[in-house]
């Protein structure tokens, strides 16, 4: 009788350790720092496509004093000015519209600003003597990605080839066939050709 009174007490205290219960306050520390994880992140998601979208804005690519002259050159272009009133910007070239490869576009572009900064194209002499090479690096981009920014608003099957001129007529099928990309082409559309490429 005894020992089963001495066991009791032993008993007791493996059940009491075996349902012991947490702080009252743990989960409640929990649950708050799930919630302000959350917040957190909802508002950096927001603030991040918020920066992207507004660093895509042509007001801010000619903020730059280097693109002054490459936004008089568009100017003067069709991307611009046509008889539609279609009116490209910067971004619909320059920017892919998927998120991945828009932020390594982003990424390429850090090469702009310290470009900027260390007054490489900054003036028209300077431009000139760059132009070659940069010309040749946003084609090979362009060649590269199937032309995909261009894509975004010109497609083989939309066109009307009764509307287009001669050329046009002849080679835009023949390039759909034969699996040509519109850089192929089209260089200087927006900007002037290198003069070293005056023959493309």
């Amino acid at each position: 009788m005894s020992g089963q009174d001495h066991q009791a007490p032993d008993g007791a205290a493996h059940h009491g350790r075996r349902h012991k219960r947490p702080p009252t306050g743990t989960w409640k520390r929990k649950l708050a720092l799930v919630m302000v994880g959350l917040v957190l992140g909802v508002f950096g998601m927001a603030g991040f496509v918020t920066a992207i979208e507004w660093t895509n804005r042509t007001e801010f690519c000619v903020s730059c004093h280097s693109m002054k002259q490459n936004y008089a050159e568009y100017k003067e272009s069709v991307h611009y000015l046509n008889r539609s009133g279609a009116h490209a910007q910067c971004a619909d070239c320059h920017v892919p519209k998927a998120l991945g490869p828009k932020l390594v576009r982003k990424m390429m572009a850090v090469n702009d600003i310290i470009a900027e900064i260390k007054g490489s194209i900054d003036t028209p002499e300077k431009l000139e003597a760059a132009r070659p090479h940069l010309a040749e690096r946003v084609w090979k981009y362009m060649a590269d990605s199937d032309s995909r920014e261009c894509r975004t608003c010109h497609s083989f099957d939309s066109m009307n080839l009764a509307k287009q001129g001669t050329a046009g007529r002849l080679k835009h099928p023949e390039a759909a066939m034969e699996g040509k990309t519109c850089i192929n082409c089209h260089k200087g559309v927006a900007h002037k050709i290198p003069s070293s490429k005056d023959d493309l």
